[in-house]
């Protein structure tokens, strides 16, 4: 998950080097799973009612091109809350 040879790292460092994601997965020869496993997540939790923001934010960022920095202050600045009520 965090060596070099990690496609998902490959894309989270791409991504803090400002790279689109077209450019990023352009770059690569093989698939990076986390991509579209947080499409299908992403999806899964809006069909439950699921709140998911870390999910909604790595979305945000991969699918929907929102820069990381915007994307990540959106996430620290929700208002705090237990997990379960």
């Amino acid at each position: 998950c965090s060596g070099d040879a990690s496609r998902n790292r490959r894309v989270g460092l791409g991504l803090g080097q400002g790279k689109t994601m077209a450019d990023i997965l352009a770059e690569m020869k093989q698939v990076a799973e986390g991509v579209k496993t947080t499409k299908v997540a992403h999806e899964l939790a809006h069909k439950l009612g699921v709140e998911a923001p870390i999910t909604a934010v790595m979305h945000a960022i991969i699918h929907e091109g929102q820069p990381a920095r915007h994307a990540m202050a959106a996430l620290m600045s929700r208002a705090l809350k237990p997990e379960r009520e």
